[in-house]
């Protein structure tokens, strides 16, 4: 297949790029710079230029392919609604140039997005519609007309080159000279190794189903305080719980996440795709000195 790739370049989607491309299928992808464009080029995909702005990039490169992963998204927390509404036309521009055809496309979500109604947020679990990431909205509005699925990744995907929430607790445990957790730290988030979340965005490309939900989730709940734990060893500084109040403060525009419990299960998506995680946990990954050598940013 000949895969368009958004989002082609970041930490997730360059290794999509990878694993599409050890698969044997074609990917073009998404750079809205030189450097972009030339590391797809290493990698050996073909370079598409544009932007999520730039809906007619998106259009001609969804319309050129067999099928599309969907992964780009403006990380402004600052920002956030204008972030999630430039994501939606995005998705919308993407569907249109795939409807009325069987070529699938992929639209990522995220699993700290959920309603959970049990234990665990399963796939079958419908979204907060209070928060302002659209995606999941976006492709029901197209699912009529176009073979799209829905992918969610939860709040750590973990890795050499992480850029996420993990080490952005890093960087403030270095700032404020504490590793801090909310309360007693019990809540929970889920995570997975970037390889295996790559491995699946491939297999619901190849098998996904029209309209179904799937959970990239190798863990289903780590302790927000052992996270905590581990960063606090490894920096050499206090580990200390900070009240809900205070968390604002310490944390920034990270501070609500910091507390959200949020464990998943992905055993549909295992169950229907054959995916078994095989990398390691968030917590064995976090305890290597790789994560701690240079300020995270």
């Amino acid at each position: 297949m000949r895969i368009f790739v958004t989002g082609a370049t970041g930490f997730i989607g360059s290794t999509i790029v990878q694993e599409l491309i050890g698969a044997g299928h074609q990917v073009l992808g998404l750079a809205r710079s030189d450097a972009g464009a030339a590391s797809l080029a290493a990698a050996g995909a073909e370079v598409h230029r544009g932007s999520l702005e730039d809906l007619e990039s998106l259009r001609t490169g969804a319309a050129s392919a067999d099928g599309v992963i969907h992964t780009a998204f403006i990380h402004d927390f600052l920002n956030y609604t204008a972030a999630a509404e430039t994501d939606k036309r995005a998705i919308a521009t993407l569907g249109a140039a795939l409807a009325g055809s069987d070529r699938p496309m992929i639209v990522t979500s995220g699993t700290l997005l959920l309603q959970r109604q049990g234990p665990l947020a399963t796939e079958d679990d419908a979204i907060d519609s209070n928060f302002p990431r659209k995606s999941e909205d976006a492709l029901l509005e197209i699912s009529s007309r176009a073979h799209v699925s829905v992918l969610r990744l939860p709040p750590s995907v973990h890795g050499d080159g992480d850029h996420g929430f993990v080490p952005r607790l890093i960087a403030i445990a270095r700032e404020k000279g504490v590793s801090a957790y909310v309360g007693d730290g019990q809540n929970r988030w889920p995570a997975v190794h970037r390889l295996d979340a790559a491995h699946l965005y491939r297999l619901v490309m190849e098998k996904g189903s029209a309209g179904a939900h799937y959970h990239a989730v190798a863990d289903e709940g780590v302790p927000f305080k052992e996270i905590a734990g581990v960063i606090g060893r490894r920096l050499n500084v206090p580990v200390v719980s900070k009240s809900p109040v205070d968390a604002a403060d310490h944390f920034g525009w990270i501070g609500h996440f910091a507390s959200i419990d949020s464990p998943a299960s992905s055993a549909h998506t295992q169950e229907r795709l054959g995916w078994r995680p095989t990398q390691c946990s968030l917590i064995a990954d976090l305890d290597r000195p790789s994560y701690f050598e240079v300020e995270q940013k």
